[in-house]
């Protein structure tokens, strides 16, 4: 099997929205330091629906479920189901692949298995796993690095968006900048062969950034659930809420990009939480 998405459109811009960090759980009820994920993911995709953006597919990137259970699995594939759009996942330090791909790939073709999409005419989008099993930072093994440096060779006259779950840029935060990608050094060397590198886009540290990295556009957007606090060294939680990006994909390697976050209901944590 091909791990290559065609996606053919006539559009001269392309668009695709990220979601990241549902933290689901086997109880529809059950709660992430306070909020419960299975309602706020809901908030998040019914918002979406209502939205004008014309988007064509969806990046979900990483810690889809907390607690590696069937039940979160099945019912992200029937929540995210209602989008009516093809959705393409890498997974997050929390999540289990063999279930990942046993259920998230039986999902009637809606969600996809393919880490590599041709998107249009000009653009590629390079979907990395960065998940170190069993700990909360991340790597890029050696196979995925030479996927990558592949990739952009194949395709040297596409612009390229590339897409893990870690962090690359500090987030100001000691607490979770050692949960950061470990390696980020060998993924520049990689990246600096080329030119065709536009975007590098990423979820992991619940929050916000639109920043520069080796020259690279940098993006991390809010998780569907809790928020972290950036700028604070010990374990703090945000007020602001759960949301999702947006992407256009310009013909000249442009990438014009905003963050969402709901407006109809209001989720709140548990403030006194220390961590989790």
């Amino acid at each position: 099997m091909s791990n290559t998405y065609i996606c053919s459109t006539n559009e001269e811009i392309v668009r695709l929205i990220q979601i990241t960090d549902p933290h689901l759980f086997n109880d529809e009820n059950g709660e992430l330091l306070g909020i419960n994920t299975q309602a706020s993911f809901n908030q998040v995709l019914e918002e979406i629906k209502q939205s004008e953006f014309n988007y064509e597919l969806v990046l979900a990137t990483g810690d889809l479920v907390q607690d590696s259970s069937n039940e979160g699995y099945l019912r992200f594939c029937q929540s995210i189901s209602k989008l009516g759009k093809s959705v393409f996942w890498i997974p997050g330090n929390h999540d289990y692949q063999p279930k990942m791909f046993e259920i998230l790939n039986d999902n009637n073709g809606q969600i996809s298995p393919a880490k590599h999409i041709l998107f249009g005419k000009y653009w590629q989008i390079i979907m990395l796993d960065s998940q170190v099993y069993g700990v909360p930072h991340g790597k890029l093994e050696s196979a995925q690095l030479a996927f990558l440096d592949q990739k952009l060779k194949n395709y040297p006259q596409r612009h390229s968006l590339i897409v893990l779950h870690h962090h690359i840029l500090s987030t100001n935060c000691a607490w979770l900048d050692q949960h950061n990608l470990r390696n980020a050094l060998e993924f520049a060397n990689v990246l600096s062969g080329f030119n065709n590198v536009k975007g590098i886009l990423y979820g992991h540290i619940h929050q916000s950034m639109d920043a520069l990295w080796q020259g690279y556009k940098v993006m991390a957007t809010p998780s569907t659930c809790i928020q972290f606090k950036p700028d604070n060294n010990s374990f703090s939680l945000d007020c602001a809420q759960p949301g999702w990006r947006e992407l256009e994909l310009y013909p000249d390697g442009d990438i014009q990009t905003r963050v969402r976050r709901i407006k109809q209901k209001t989720f709140l944590p548990n403030m006194l939480s220390e961590g989790y």
